[in-house]
């Protein structure tokens, strides 16, 4: 897989930006599919509703493309509170010079909104977006930072492009890092992100959570990972999302061609790196929930476990639930679960499937 540099701060998709020849220019996202499954028609629950952002804290940008700079989006990520933007009436993608990152003490509610024009791209060289309430560096706040409310993020109408937490002591989370408070994912695209390749534990092309409050599910509705080739997100374990001990309810969204690329899985046989499990989605952990509804799941590969989805709870209190969704080509080059293809589930019983379609 060859990394990509590029050097602009800012790229409006209607104007040219010059680069090192020779060098791969940003991931080329525009056939890329909208935000969302088209055939997915389930309710939208109260969590996965848009946020209001009628009345902003930050603005990024004054106008212009020039103004939506990288320094400026990173400034209001650590300032907090409700952000939007201002670059213009054409799509923008703002490439990071560093990981936005949000501080625990800002908010406690922060919402990033692109208004369905912005494009932000970690380059091929960085993650994008890191929240993590459990690291002094983003100043401490509870002395409880793996059970506790703030920050509250929300991240809506947004593409996240080319991230990449390859080498990260976080282990995973291409796209997003987060870890304590809560979090959702609402009518945002995540194409072409990674981790790194191989690990155990290791998980998320495009988003990693761990130690939600008090255990409620991360929200991720009306979204896509993936859609074509060149699009899809990858990762040892998760090549879409990954979590441990972290319940997920999905509704409405697309996964596909998501890649596990790591080998040996979890544990790691003798002699392998671990890894390759949950091409699309990888949960592990205890009790935790993972609920689908209104959910395309196609053409993701995983080389050990679940080229779909891979869902382990380690003391079988966890369930796996499928409501009105299309499972479809997603091998699993190792093991799945004898009759539901693409799927490897551990858990209280049973997936429970209903009006839904699982096949090779």
């Amino acid at each position: 897989m060859r990394r990509r540099l590029w050097t602009c701060g800012v790229l409006a998709l209607s104007l040219a930006c010059g680069s090192d020849p020779g060098v791969d220019p940003p991931t080329d996202f525009r056939d890329g599919p909208p935000a969302g499954n088209p055939e997915g028609t389930c309710a939208i629950p109260d969590e996965g509703r848009l946020a209001d952002t009628s009345s902003p804290d930050q603005i990024v940008g004054d106008g212009t493309p020039e103004s939506c700079t990288s320094q400026a989006f990173v400034a209001a990520v650590a300032q907090g509170g409700v952000i939007t933007f201002d670059c213009g009436p054409d799509p923008v993608t703002i490439v990071l010079d560093e990981t936005a990152r949000v501080f625990n003490d800002t908010g406690p509610d922060i919402v990033i909104d692109g208004g369905g024009l912005v494009t932000l791209s970690g380059g091929g060289r960085r993650r994008i977006l890191y929240m993590n309430t459990c690291d002094p560096a983003q100043r401490w706040t509870t002395s409880h930072c793996d059970d506790q409310d703030h920050p509250r993020l929300t991240v809506q109408n947004l593409t996240f492009v080319d991230g990449d937490a390859s080498g990260e002591m976080d282990e995973g989370g291409g796209a997003i890092f987060v870890r304590g408070g809560r979090f959702r994912v609402i009518r945002s695209r995540f194409f072409h992100n990674r981790c790194d390749e191989v690990g155990q534990d290791v998980g998320g092309g495009a988003i990693r959570v761990l130690d939600q409050f008090q255990d409620q599910p991360v929200h991720v509705v009306e979204s896509t990972f993936g859609g074509g080739e060149e699009l899809g997100n990858e990762c040892s374990n998760g090549g879409g999302l990954s979590s441990i001990g972290v319940s997920y309810t999905v509704v409405n969204s697309l996964f596909s061609h998501n890649r596990a690329l790591g080998n040996g899985a979890n544990p790691a046989q003798p002699g392998t790196p671990g890894g390759g499990s949950g091409g699309a989605i990888y949960n592990d952990g205890n009790t935790f929930t993972l609920r689908l509804c209104g959910v395309a799941i196609r053409d993701n590969h995983a080389n050990e476990g679940g080229g779909a989805i891979f869902f382990v709870s380690n003391d079988r209190s966890g369930s796996l639930v499928i409501e009105r969704s299309t499972l479809e080509r997603n091998p699993s080059d190792g093991f799945e679960t004898d009759g539901y293809p693409g799927i490897f589930v551990l858990a209280s019983g049973d997936p429970d499937v209903r009006e839904s379609t699982i096949t090779q």
